[in-house]
This record gives C-alpha cells, structure tokens and sequence, in this order.
C-alpha cells in the first residue's frame, strides 16, 4: 500500500512514520508535499492519485472546501483516514504519539478494504482501534 500523509500534518511526521513502517513490505509512505508542489489544489491531487487504487490518505482536513472536492474522492476509490476533530487541538508532540499508536490498525484496516471508503480516527484509541466509516 501506499500513504499519502496530506498537507495539514507535517511532513516530518510522513516522513518519521515512513521510517517506522520500513519493516513492512510493500509499504510506503509519503508526504503530500514529496509528490505534488505545494501549491497543488486537493482535487488536482486527488484525480491524479485516484488511478491507483493502492494508495490511502491520511488527513486532518474534512475536505468542506466545496462539493466538488467531496464529489472527486467518492468516485476516486481512495481510501481515506480523517482525523477527528480532536487532533486539530493537540501539539505537534502530542499527534506523532498517537498518529503512531494508529499506525498499525490504520495500515491493517486499509489492506482489507476494496474500492472508496472513508474512516475516522478518533483521538482515543483504546484497548481495541474502532474506526468509524463515514460518509463523503
């Protein structure tokens, strides 16, 4: 599989987790900004990655810009971990530290899922990771 960590988290962290996730095969990780220019409009990206259907996002965005943006992930087949509100409050500290507790049941959940989904990863995650599908 492959990860794309999107803009709104920083890309040390991509890059930290891509290290990390070094002892699984055929993973990869990347920040937005490794693939695409900064300034690279989430629709772009989106259409650009949605060939591919083994790529997964990561992102703190809810993507309310606008409907288009909602209307090109349904179609890309992507699947997408939001980050729940809660994330947006923490410190950069803070979010690697859970981000990394996530990684594993993120990347077990993201092999077992075909076409477009789209989850939530709430700040807790307890003595089992739920995640909760939601809707684009």
């Amino acid at each position: 599989m492959k990860y794309l960590i999107d803009n709104n988290l920083p890309p040390a962290l991509a890059h930290a987790i891509r290290e990390l996730s070094t002892v699984c095969d055929n993973t990869e990780v990347y920040a937005l900004k490794d693939k695409f220019s900064p300034d690279t409009k989430d629709i772009d990206w989106i259409t650009a990655l949605s060939g591919d259907k083994h790529w997964v996002v990561v992102s703190q965005d809810r993507f309310k810009k606008g409907n288009e943006e909602k209307e090109a992930l349904r179609r890309s087949g992507l699947t997408v971990f939001f980050l729940d509100k809660q994330w947006s409050k923490r410190k950069y500290w803070e979010k690697a530290h859970n981000l990394v507790r996530w990684w594993p049941a993120i990347m077990d959940h993201a092999e077992h899922m075909t076409g477009g989904s789209a989850f939530k990863v709430r700040w807790n995650h307890g003595a089992v990771a739920k995640f909760e599908q939601v809707q684009l």
